[in-house]
């Protein structure tokens, strides 16, 4: 068996990547850590195929050596990075949603690009999730129109995040 043959190595990937998944996870109690350690476990498997010998170890044996080495240096690597205090970990997305926050940021400028009114009559019913007859009565309008009002904003802000390029899923 030949480990640098790419079919080969999909193959064993296929058959071992998820315990190797749930070993690393479990050691570093991060998913994405350990879909990191395991790729860098296959990484590592490839670059040094010529020195896999089938007659010493199973595929899986050997995969498991070097994956059980990535933990051991992706434990290490956070061990001498400074931890990040309760202040701090309160500021950030949680579960670190990447996508979440750059959601976030586009409907953020997409509502800079609103009329002022558009903004206002969103961000009140909206982010600040109040009632259409209580901003009705601070603006001194029926609450219908409030509600059309939203209706034709929502529409605006839709066809301006789409000019942004957001596909709307």
């Amino acid at each position: 068996m030949r480990l640098d043959d790419e079919a080969t190595l999909r193959t064993v990937y296929d058959d071992h990547g998820g315990e190797l998944f749930a070993f690393a996870s479990r050691s570093l109690g991060d998913p994405g850590l350990a879909e990191d350690a395991v790729q860098e476990t296959f990484v590592r498997a490839w670059r040094t195929a010529a020195r896999y010998d089938h007659r010493q170890s199973s595929p899986r044996t050997w995969l498991f050596a070097i994956c059980r080495n990535v933990v051991i240096d992706l434990m290490r690597a956070r061990s001498v990075r400074p931890q990040l205090s309760a202040e701090q970990e309160k500021d950030l997305p949680a579960g670190n949603d990447l996508e979440g926050l750059l959601l976030g940021m586009q409907v953020e400028e997409a509502l800079r690009r609103l009329s002022p009114e558009q903004r206002h009559i969103l961000v009140e019913v909206h982010l600040r999730d109040r009632a259409p007859a209580e901003v009705a009565a601070e603006l001194r309008i029926p609450p219908g129109t409030v509600r059309s009002r939203v209706f034709y904003a929502l529409k605006a802000l839709r066809l301006v995040m789409e000019e942004m390029g957001w596909d709307g899923d």
